[in-house]
């Protein structure tokens, strides 16, 4: 008779591996009520018509309406909105992390995970701001978020944490590179498909779109609606670096910094403004908030060493609410964000308004 001991002893060892597996896996597998996940080998998310709206970008379907509870789909909408990423791909985040809150495992309410992460997004307390509750304005180096209004980022709150998650995500290439920007959540490809293939169900059409604002159909609108043929030219050069990274100091044609994007978008039609952002800001003439236009600058208290009479990170207005802006090195490529509902806003002002540029446009007409 043979000796089946290491046959029964390669069972053992492979069933024990199972076992291990599993307990790992566990407290990950929020997914309740979906069937396994194939994995999503597309990189860019489709784009809705130019011009469709807020309720066309926002739709769900039956599966959202069913599994998401009222108050957490009313905040993905709402802060995803506000930041400018996908509502369906917060909620998938959502569902993947504590099935929308719903978890009995440690961590979701009080406490950490075995990982260290907390609250219905699971953020690591030092990434959320090194506490889980911060008194709300306060310097901190996180994504901690008041999203109720009340003076408090706290992590097990889920309208602080949808809003703290929200702007990870953009910081990181959302709404255009959201797969890239999930990636960072979690740092696993697996994570990434299961989370789309989530997104993907809560969308009405079974498609995770990006905002219209992304969507080069939308430019000529824009153009056609500057108020002179320079403003049209300033953005048509702005808009055709999209896509394009972020570079310190960088004025093209590789990539840009926030004020060298403006710098040259000027220069492309034959005027001088100063290159920095702290030179930009005293430079134009000052508008106020509401009344801007496209050609304008909007400003941002953002980075070390800035403030109210310093800011220092700048877009170029394209049309009343929406600018392009190079952000950061990891904030993703050149692109058009929102930014009225953005924190740290100092001010606009209008260059085409100082008496140099006016002069330079004098000139420009004469020749």
């Amino acid at each position: 008779m043979r000796n089946n001991k290491p046959v029964r002893l390669a069972l053992i060892l492979g069933v024990a591996a199972l076992c291990l597996i599993t307990l790992i896996m566990a407290p990950m597998m929020m997914i309740s009520g979906f069937p396994s996940f194939p994995s999503i080998t597309g990189g860019a998310a489709q784009q809705p018509e130019c011009g469709e709206g807020d309720e066309a970008a926002e739709d769900q379907s039956e599966t959202a309406t069913s599994d998401i509870p009222e108050e957490y789909l009313k905040l993905y909408r709402e802060h995803g909105k506000k930041v400018g990423v996908q509502w369906n791909v917060l909620a998938g985040v959502g569902k993947r992390e504590t099935n929308h809150g719903r978890s009995t495992l440690p961590g979701v309410r009080s406490g950490t995970n075995y990982a260290g992460a907390a609250g219905p997004m699971q953020f690591l307390i030092s990434t959320w701001g090194g506490k889980a509750k911060i008194k709300i304005p306060s310097t901190f180096n996180g994504y901690a978020s008041d999203g109720d209004g009340d003076g408090w980022a706290d992590v097990y709150n889920p309208a602080d944490a949808i809003l703290g998650a929200a702007k990870m995500l953009k910081r990181n290439g959302a709404p255009e590179d959201v797969r890239r920007s999930l990636f960072v959540y979690n740092r696993a490809w697996w994570y990434v498909d299961q989370v789309m293939e989530i997104a993907k169900k809560y969308a009405k059409d079974g498609e995770v779109t990006v905002p219209p604002e992304a969507d080069e159909d939308c430019d000529e609108p824009m153009l056609e609606a500057a108020p002179t043929s320079t403003v049209a030219a300033i953005l048509e050069y702005a808009l055709a670096q999209r896509g394009k990274p972020y570079i310190w100091g960088g004025t093209g044609p590789a990539g840009y910094d926030c004020s060298g994007i403006i710098y040259m978008a000027y220069r492309s039609v034959g005027l001088t403004i100063p290159r920095t952002t702290f030179g930009q800001w005293p430079f134009g003439v000052e508008v106020p908030a509401g009344e801007e236009q496209a050609g304008d600058l909007v400003f941002f208290n953002s980075g070390p060493g800035t403030g109210p009479d310093r800011p220092g990170h700048v877009g170029l207005v394209v049309s009343p609410g929406k600018m392009v802006e190079a952000r950061c090195r990891l904030c993703g490529p050149i692109k058009v964000t929102t930014y009225r509902e953005r924190t740290g806003i100092v001010g606009f002002t209008r260059p085409l308004r100082h008496p140099q540029v006016l002069a330079q446009l004098k000139t420009r007409e004469q020749g």
